[in-house]
């Protein structure tokens, strides 16, 4: 066995342990299956891994625990990963499944369970602060700001963080917001809220939108204007556009780049969920959500509908992405800090760190979660934290250039 194998069998093993451990005696069972049925798939074992879905779907129950129904959104990743699976003696592991269609991701359910997220989860909030208190930090004294807002905040149906951000703006500057997103129509509807929100505070305000993809953005997209302070705003959104080769998500980086930005505000899952094997993934992101579900279980009660929807329509859409797509059908790509500094400084960015540590312990007091959220400084970023385990890293970021 060589070296880099075992490691990761090492790494797989002890995150085996983590998970069992978390989830108690009742939850020992499901785990076992669970791990079973990943490996029998990884195996193209069609047989035994359908064998072990039938007893799983049994035990993974939408109300039920937290670990029940964390491990009901794996089942179905495990599902739709397993029809993909090619036999034993054919060319590749899996066939080909489409890859996301951004004109079409937006439906009534994944919008209501995203509100739900935002109000009741701390997880985008927390995003939206950092970034704020960072701009605003990093804009003091500059006369005219251009927001490049990636991803024109998560397809939210009312521009929420720049609403905070324009309550809290000191003086008269002018601020351009440019969205980037794949639909027109929610864009001008955002622009349309947020014009009527600057103009009751008096505020010179520009609404723009880009209708594209961020693999598709060129700098002339932007219309950045002379004396303009530009910002960069990413709310989980870059992880996206990270592929097996670092070639797309360098182009896109590179097109940022040129926009010269005095400020580049990075919001990402802290968590490995892009390693080279799929046993390492799956364990790792049931480790994460894991988490995640146990955060929900001390805010919500059992039977909540809200929080089936959070689960069910936000973050299973995750799970099951990370779970049973490969190739270019894989865009929930998310890695840990430390990979995006080192992709970050190839691509000619600095980093600016964040020394704000008290504010954001501050927010979390008043926010009023749960208990058990944390927050914590790294290397430079902020981390929100589930317990002892990572789950947001926000990080700032300049042009070297400046």
């Amino acid at each position: 066995m060589e070296e880099a194998d075992a490691v990761t069998l090492a790494v797989e093993e002890e995150e085996r342990v983590e998970v069992k451990e978390e989830t108690g005696v009742d939850g020992m069972k499901l785990v076992q299956q669970l791990i079973a049925c990943a490996e029998a798939v990884a195996c193209r074992d069609k047989a035994h891994a359908s064998a072990l879905l039938s007893e799983l779907r049994a035990n993974a129950l939408v109300f039920g625990t937290s670990f029940q129904r964390v491990a009901s959104c794996f089942v179905q990743g495990l599902s739709d990963r397993l029809t993909l699976v090619q036999p034993l003696g054919t060319h590749g592991v899996l066939s080909s499944a489409p890859a996301r269609d951004f004109s079409s991701s937006f439906s009534a359910e994944k919008d209501e369970a995203l509100t739900l997220a935002y109000e009741l989860c701390p997880q985008i909030q927390f995003g939206h602060f950092v970034a704020n208190a960072s701009i605003l930090e990093a804009l003091e004294g500059e006369s005219s700001i251009h927001v490049v807002d990636l991803g024109m905040t998560l397809g939210l149906p009312c521009g929420q963080q720049w609403q905070n951000l324009m309550h809290s703006i000191a003086g008269p500057p002018r601020l351009r917001i440019t969205g980037v997103g794949p639909e027109s129509d929610r864009l001008q509807a955002i622009g349309l809220e947020l014009s009527c929100y600057a103009a009751n505070l008096g505020l010179n305000f520009e609404f723009m939108y880009i209708r594209s993809s961020l693999e598709s953005l060129k700098p002339e997209d932007f219309d950045v204007q002379e004396g303009e302070a530009v910002v960069i705003n990413s709310v989980l959104q870059m992880h996206c556009v990270v592929k097996e080769s670092r070639g797309a998500l360098n182009s896109v980086l590179q097109v940022l780049n040129e926009l010269s930005p005095k400020a580049f505000i990075l919001v990402e899952q802290d968590s490995n969920h892009n390693g080279p094997f799929f046993l390492g993934r799956f364990m790792e992101s049931l480790h994460y959500y894991s988490a995640i579900f146990d955060s929900l279980d001390s805010m919500l009660p059992k039977y909540d509908t809200r929080r089936a929807k959070i689960e069910q329509f936000y973050f299973a859409d995750e799970i099951k992405n990370i779970v049973s797509c490969e190739g270019p059908a894989r865009v929930e790509r998310h890695e840990r800090s430390d990979q995006w500094r080192r992709r970050m400084s190839r691509a000619g960015f600095q980093a600016s760190p964040l020394k704000m540590l008290a504010q954001a312990k501050q927010w979390l007091g008043k926010a009023k979660f749960c208990d058990g959220y944390t927050a914590t400084e790294e290397k430079g970023c902020l981390v929100l934290g589930w317990q002892s385990r990572p789950i947001i890293a926000a990080s700032s970021w300049r042009c070297s250039k400046i």
